[in-house]
């Protein structure tokens, strides 16, 4: 699936990208509800987010499988004020062996990117990332509309509780995305969930 990836960003083929930082995103930044620390964001993609996330109190890896994504994203941003707070790394997330847990981990369009049969290794990863105490944030999309075939696939809340909850995640809010872009309206719900300090 890498060479998948690679060659969708070769080619120019990536409608997730919004070509800016994800609304809520910066609704969250701006009103200070993030978890400060140690942060990541998997699929990070151009990393929009990423560079919005990143501050003094917050340094942000954005991880992505495609070579070209993360070349083109250090060249885009490196000259920004805040770039020592952010870097990209061309990694595997299932593979990938950080030398320092996360307190926060943000996702949004990597969920969806794997079958369901897949998905409980991406809980099984999260939980390892994270510190206890740590949040996760995930925006559920696509929760109608999703394809049997490639991705985005379809998701679901009950799909993530059924995930995350026997992995000692609790629930702090689930909540449709108001901020949704349009073509995401009623489609997408925000998750924030937190590891419990002890399982």
């Amino acid at each position: 699936m890498i060479g998948g990836w690679e060659n969708m960003w070769v080619e120019g083929r990536t409608l997730w990208d919004l070509g800016e930082a994800t609304p809520i995103v910066v609704h969250l930044c701006e009103t200070g509800s993030l978890p400060n620390g140690r942060a990541l964001v998997p699929g990070c993609g151009t990393g929009y987010d990423v560079v919005v996330m990143a501050n003094p109190d917050r340094h942000v890896i954005g991880l992505e499988l495609s070579k070209t994504s993360v070349e083109r994203s250090t060249k885009m941003f490196t000259s920004l004020p805040n770039s020592k707070h952010f870097s990209f790394l061309k990694e595997d997330f299932f593979t990938w062996e950080p030398t320092e847990k996360f307190d926060l981990i943000f996702d949004y369009n990597f969920f969806c990117a794997f079958e369901p049969k897949v998905r409980p290794l991406w809980a099984k990863r999260m939980q390892e990332l994270l510190n206890p105490g740590g949040e996760l944030i995930t925006l559920m999309y696509p929760l109608s509309g999703g394809t049997p075939g490639p991705p985005p696939y379809q998701v679901s809340v009950s799909a993530y509780e059924e995930l995350l909850i026997p992995l000692g995640f609790e629930v702090i809010s689930i909540v449709d995305n108001e901020l949704a872009p349009d073509t995401r309206k009623g489609m997408e719900k925000v998750g924030r969930w937190k590891k419990k300090k002890s399982v």
